[in-house]
């Protein structure tokens, strides 16, 4: 008797950051369409001048091509271009989200802040960097939780919230001050909504990803060094993929996830498991 997950047949699950072909958000919303959700997209916007070259090759249209793959599927879509780092138009989101699809049960955030010159040490960081990852990391993921929490629990009926954080926020690396730090701060916020949210029936959770290959991470390269970091720190042999993070998502926002409420899960195929130092690092 095998295990199938339930608890999805039309209902509505905001995905935020979803928008990129080789991605985090792009599976967790086509996983949660494909077990039976409605689903509402969001992305920043970009300029079609700042797509990886693949996606100018696939003629990629962002939340829009995604948008296309949930109508194959068969669910509606709602794809929202929207910041979640602007308090008034995650508000205006969320009103939206109840107004055109009636309800919204499932919330995953996801939308994060691009790597730049944030990773360097604090000595050196410039404000403007600081500002700009936790603006989108923290206060997006707060404003978020805020607005959808609110009409979570104006409907009544349960819910799940999820939202993505990173292996780093345990690595704490050096020279990852404001991006390990924005994550380690939705890790709390995490429990503390747990605790909130609880009364309402509503459910809320972070995943952490290890290594993944996503284009978030083309500057690193594919080639020798990419290997040896996977050799290096990952016991199970392989980055990991959009999919296995979708994979918690879903599980954490199903019928058999219903009793797991307050956790950070760390989905990094054993690489936190791993000391972080190498001799001569």
């Amino acid at each position: 008797m095998g295990l199938s997950l339930s608890g999805f047949d039309n209902k509505v699950a905001v995905v935020t950051g979803a928008g990129r072909m080789r991605s985090i958000g792009r599976p967790i919303a086509v996983t949660l369409a494909q077990a039976g959700c409605d689903i509402v997209l969001t992305g920043s916007g970009r300029s079609p001048e700042r797509y990886p070259e693949d996606e100018k090759q696939a003629g990629w249209r962002d939340i829009e091509s995604v948008a296309d793959e949930i109508r194959d599927l068969g669910r509606r879509v709602l794809a929202v271009v929207s910041d979640v780092a602007d308090p008034d138009a995650v508000e205006a989101l969320s009103r939206q989200v109840v107004a055109e699809l009636g309800r919204v049960d499932f919330v995953i955030n996801n939308a994060g802040s691009t790597r730049g010159l944030d990773r360097q040490p604090v000595a050196s960081l410039p404000v403007s960097e600081w500002q700009r990852v936790i603006d989108t990391n923290l206060n997006g993921s707060f404003y978020m939780c805020q607005a959808f929490a609110r009409r979570m629990i104006e409907g009544g009926r349960g819910g799940a919230i999820v939202n993505i954080s990173t292996l780093g926020a345990r690595l704490l690396a050096a020279g990852t001050a404001a991006y390990a730090a924005s994550k380690l701060a939705i890790n709390g916020l995490t429990t503390i909504l747990a605790g909130e949210l609880g009364q309402y029936g509503i459910r809320v959770n972070g995943v952490g990803p290890g290594l993944i290959d996503t284009s978030r991470l083309d500057d690193v390269g594919r080639g020798e060094a990419w290997q040896q970091i996977v050799k290096t720190f990952i016991p199970l042999g392989r980055a990991g993929t959009g999919a296995d993070i979708a994979n918690m998502v879903a599980f954490l926002c199903s019928d058999q996830g219903a009793w797991i409420s307050g956790q950070s899960i760390f989905v990094d195929g054993g690489h936190s498991n791993v000391p972080l130092l190498m001799p001569g690092r």
